[in-house]
């Protein structure tokens, strides 16, 4: 959230030069005095000026003010029922480059910058675009954009041409790799309340649906962060020499349909970002991309809560988990460094109505015997790897290290002749923090 002031510098008599060396502040004029959305210049002509905000529009919209009426607010782009307004750019003077992030695949179009209109839709694969640049007097844009597939490419657009098109204009590639020969695929999966949960699948083309391959399955689901399409080397160096399926499940929690996506997956709905992960590794089985014990899951720091928790709730889903600092005692976390920002997803436990909800998904509250329930049949926990890092003062190690000592003692050491025989062990890194805060060599190992 920010706000908004102006200062008229033509209506300076010695402009800015005028008040070099002097102590008097210049005179700004507010136009938005209150932190209750946000703003983002986009283009101005003269006294009008064009904002991109989520003021009453929660997948944001474009708007313009004349500062010499500014009470008078009008709307150039709406809000989608659907999609969300990413950003807006200037060009090719009477234009305006929008991005728009449209099931979790990024879509960009040329509007008419006076009244919005939609003039093109510029075709690109499903991806990413991680930067646009381009300047409003000139007619040409550069697109940053990313895949599942592809490293960084830039792609630029003549936006003078009939039917604007993207050309490549700069492209990196990956020794001994060909994306030619996989595929990225978008399905939408049904989950609990008939939500459908999008899912991108990453394979080599012509997979055999039988069943016998190895599967990795990430998520994450929480704080508004949108997982959206990018190349992972480690994904394609299993999908590759390992034939693995790589699956990314965009559970609610996640900003990829807006705040009532975030909020349908945050505090008593929390409960959803499971339920959906857990749909998705059903459709990956059911729809023979691979079997329970092929299937490994993966996410890390709330993404750590999510495999943590779904490992809790169907131990009988899933072949292995890896929960990379993971928050896992879901009822004191809010006591540890900056533990406490978190309660504006999770709630806190202070709170006897939070506590209630917290309690029952909370990863270090809900480690059970599975076959005790399991009506006489064989059942344990996955291989389990929890993994943290001794400098992490983001989600501390004593998260990873409880759930441990407690997945230890319940499943293994409390009784003689346990059936856990996968084994539940831990990763801490030295002189390491939470993901960015690793050293370069750390993360290149």
């Amino acid at each position: 959230m920010n706000m908004l002031y102006y200062c008229d510098i033509t209506a300076l008599p010695d402009g800015l030069e005028g008040f070099d060396g002097s102590e008097e502040m210049l005179p700004f004029h507010k136009l938005i005095d209150n932190f209750e959305a946000q703003y983002h210049l986009v283009i101005n002509d003269d006294t009008r000026f064009t904002f991109w905000t989520n003021k009453n529009a929660t997948r944001y919209k474009l708007v313009r003010v004349d500062i010499r009426e500014p009470d008078s607010w009008r709307d150039i782009i709406e809000e989608s029922e659907k999609d969300v307004l990413v950003s807006a750019h200037g060009v090719n003077n009477d234009k305006l480059l929008v991005c728009y992030l449209k099931d979790v695949k990024y879509v960009l179009q040329v509007r008419n910058s006076e009244t919005g209109h939609l003039l093109h839709n510029l075709p690109i694969d499903i991806g990413s675009i991680s930067g646009i640049s381009g300047r409003r007097k000139d007619n040409v844009a550069f697109i940053n954009f990313r895949s599942f597939l592809r490293p960084s490419t830039i792609y630029q657009c003549n936006l003078d041409a009939q039917k604007p098109e993207l050309q490549v204009f700069r492209e990196s590639a990956i020794s001994h790799f060909d994306h030619i020969e996989f595929e990225t695929r978008q399905v939408f999966v049904p989950t609990k309340g008939k939500t459908k949960v999008p899912m991108f699948i990453i394979s080599k083309k012509k997979l055999p649906l039988n069943g016998g391959h190895p599967a990795l399955l990430y998520g994450y689901g929480g704080f508004n962060v949108n997982i959206t399409p990018s190349l992972n080397v480690a994904r394609i160096v299993i999908a590759k020499h390992f034939g693995a399926v790589c699956a990314i499940a965009n559970v609610r929690g996640g900003g990829e349909y807006g705040e009532q996506w975030h909020k349908a997956g945050s505090l008593s709905n929390k409960h959803n970002s499971f339920d959906d992960f857990i749909s998705c590794a059903e459709f990956l089985i059911s729809e023979g991309y691979t079997q329970p014990k092929k299937l490994c899951i993966e996410g890390r720091s709330n993404g750590g809560l999510l495999v943590a928790a779904c490992i809790n709730q169907r131990p009988d889903l899933f072949g292995c988990a890896l929960a990379q600092a993971g928050v896992m005692d879901m009822l004191r976390f809010h006591q540890f460094t900056i533990g406490h920002t978190w309660t504006s997803d999770y709630g806190c436990s202070d709170n006897e109505e939070d506590f209630h909800w917290l309690i029952k998904y909370s990863p270090l509250h809900n480690v059970k015997r599975p076959w005790e329930n399991s009506g006489g049949q064989s059942s344990q926990y996955p291989s389990t790897m929890l993994l943290s890092a001794d400098h992490d003062d983001r989600v501390v190690p004593l998260h990873s290290l409880k759930l441990l000592a407690t997945m230890q003692f319940v499943l293994c050491k409390s009784i003689k002749n346990s059936p856990q025989n996968n084994p539940i062990i831990a990763r801490i890194e030295t002189k390491s923090g939470h993901g960015a805060g690793s050293p370069t060599q750390k993360r290149a190992n």
